[in-house]
């Protein structure tokens, strides 16, 4: 089963998007900053993680590069609500997806799959 880390500070959206992520078969863990999601992916092994950018303490950007260090195998999503956060995280870590809030879980679902669906192929 495909591992989640989420990394989100607002709880209504945690909650949100793990139970809609959990719904679709991944198996998620939540936490509600980078520094908590940090001991994790140094305990834990993660197929993905999906952070917010903008967070207390450390930024899903930071965390990111962290986790690059830490867990090099373990992709990276990013949700934000913030455009010209966005283009920031582009640069800093291209080979990471960015989605925009609002978005539809349907649509974090599909991007979740399509980024497995590309390692399965990869693979065969």
């Amino acid at each position: 089963m495909i591992r989640i880390l989420l990394a989100e500070d607002e709880e209504a959206m945690r909650t949100y998007l793990a139970r809609a992520l959990q719904n679709a078969g991944y198996d998620v863990v939540a936490v509600d900053r980078g520094t908590a999601a940090l001991p994790l992916l140094e305990n834990g092994s993660f197929d993905l993680l999906l952070s917010d950018i903008v967070m207390p303490e450390m930024d899903g950007i930071e965390l990111a590069q962290r986790c690059a260090e830490i867990s090099p195998k373990t992709k990276v999503m990013f949700i934000t609500g913030f455009a010209a956060v966005t283009l920031k995280a582009s640069r800093e870590a291209p080979q990471a997806k960015v989605l925009s809030k609002p978005f539809h879980l349907r649509d974090l679902v599909m991007e979740v799959e399509r980024i497995f669906s590309h390692q399965a192929h990869a693979t065969i």
